[in-house]
Formats: structure tokens, sequence, C-alpha cells
């Protein structure tokens, strides 16, 4: 069975307060309306999957619970390694998923989320937007075979995208 991996930059962030701190940063309205929109558009194309990993940081936690809302789901597993993660930092997260998880959606920041899609598929995306999805396949049968270049880059998505997926 292949392993797919659906990779969701949080969505726009709150900069309104200067005293606060970035991990604590909420969602501002744009990023309050784009959320739900993009757990929507996943959740109408039939998009299923087994576990959802995000990052503890406010704004990326509060845009799973949009989708993990849209598609009753109740537990989100956090990892605070994803907050500021680096490519070699966010292989080492998916190189330890439970390999009964077929499909995860893993919600994190960019630059490094940007820039872990282009290193597993080999892709060109210059910049994953806020609340925007990739989704990567690999013909692996364990998380901890995923590394640089074994994936095929299935779609990417983001609010403002008229294509859709």
């Amino acid at each position: 069975m292949a392993k797919r991996l659906l990779l969701v930059r949080h969505a726009k962030s709150d900069w309104g307060n200067a005293e606060l701190a970035d991990f604590d940063r909420p969602l501002n309205k744009r990023g309050k309306e784009n959320a739900p929109e993009m757990a929507e558009r996943l959740f109408n194309k039939g998009f299923k999957f087994d576990l959802m990993v995000s990052s503890p940081a406010k704004r990326a936690l509060k845009t799973a619970k949009y989708f993990a809302e849209k598609y009753n789901i109740k537990e989100i597993q956090t990892t605070e390694s994803i907050y500021e993660a680096d490519t070699t930092t966010l292989l080492r997260v998916v190189n330890s998923l439970n390999d009964e998880a077929e499909t995860v959606i893993l919600f994190g920041h960019n630059s490094g989320l940007t820039d872990f899609a282009n290193a597993l598929c080999n892709g060109d995306i210059y910049n994953i937007p806020t609340a925007g999805m990739v989704l990567i396949s690999f013909h692996l049968e364990s998380w901890k075979m995923v590394s640089k270049g074994t994936g095929e880059l299935v779609f990417f998505d983001y609010p403002k995208n008229s294509d859709e997926m």
C-alpha cells in the first residue's frame, strides 16, 4: 500500500499584537476564512486520511482544528519539532510516523514546509501560500523509507487557486 502525505501550511496569522510571541500568534480574519474553505475543498473531493499531525503553534493547531471539525476528528497529534522545522527535522517526523497510517496530514510552517515538499518529490514549488496544501504519494510500505526524491507530487492547491485540485 502506498503512503500519502498532505502538507498543509497554517492559514494566515495575525500580526496585530507586537507583544505576542511568534508561537502564540492566532489566525487573522482571512485565516479564519481560508482554513475552513480549504478543509471543505478537500472534503468535497472525497479525500480521506488516517492521522493528523500538527505543530503546536497556535496558528497551525487552529488550522488543523478547522480540518478536524470538518472531518469530525477528535484527535490531532502535536509534535513540537514541527515548529520552525527544516527539511531534516520534518523528515525525522515523517520517518517516525506509525506505518498503520496510510495517509497523514501534517500542519506546519514555511519556509521549512515548501523546502520539504520540494525535497520529497523533486518539486519546483516556489512557495506554499498560507492555507496551501501539497499532496505527495510514496510507493513505499513504511514511513521510515521516505527520503529525498522518493515521492510524487499529486496536487498543489491553495486558497487563491482557481484551478482547484
